[in-house]
């Protein structure tokens, strides 16, 4: 037979569940602004893995072809087109190849592949040049005909004019920056005039003991 003290004892009084409560909605407040930063980090990762990917395919592309090969940023729904709509900070990526100066009128230029950058990543920004060219043995060059149409800005590819990295502290050649509002990771790409695509965190000084610095 239970006792009178032991009936009481059992299960939670209405003072305890509401404190329970109120403890569990303050935890779950303070994990929602690190999950939402989380999320849009990973979001920037997202895209920049795309475009990392997209810039090495087009060297491989320009080497395994032995052609001249350009990489565009576009906003535009139908990449496989030419001449392509090229624009800085596009939402998208093309590939095409460009034909030889010797016979430009016997060769067509390809379509190789596209890709997207921010389709799944609402609100990431790429900021960077419109269009790259590799020529065949996969470096940056010049090239006013690359296939490609200016929306804004200068699109046929130019070649920068900052020297290849052969020290460690030389600038790069072109900089992707990928970012969106807040997250606290914003991310970069690097390709030196060598064609090396090198994708490293900004907020970071590259040395020995952080290659995944900028």
């Amino acid at each position: 037979m239970l006792t009178r003290r032991a009936k009481y004892a059992a299960g939670f009084t209405m003072i305890e569940a509401m404190v329970t409560l109120t403890v569990f909605a303050i935890l779950a407040a303070l994990t929602v602004p690190s999950m939402a930063t989380w999320i849009r980090n990973n979001k920037v990762r997202t895209v920049t893995d795309s475009l990392q990917t997209g810039l090495r395919l087009a060297q491989a592309e320009s080497l395994r072809r032995s052609r001249q090969v350009v990489f565009a940023l576009t906003n535009s729904t139908t990449p496989a087109a030419i001449p392509l709509p090229a624009v800085a900070n596009g939402t998208s990526w093309a590939i095409w190849t460009i034909p030889s100066m010797t016979n430009a009128a016997d060769e067509a230029p390809t379509f190789v592949q596209s890709g997207v950058l921010s389709n799944a990543s609402a609100g990431v920004v790429v900021t960077g040049v419109a269009a790259v060219c590799f020529n065949s043995m996969g470096r940056l060059v010049n090239n006013a005909s690359a296939n490609v149409t200016a929306i804004t800005g200068a699109a046929n590819c130019v070649q920068p004019t900052t020297p290849p990295p052969q020290q460690p502290t030389a600038p790069p050649a072109e900089v992707f920056s990928i970012s969106t509002p807040g997250a606290d990771r914003p991310l970069q790409i690097n390709l030196s005039l060598g064609g090396q695509v090198h994708m490293c965190d900004p907020a970071v000084a590259l040395s020995a003991q952080f290659p995944e610095g900028c």
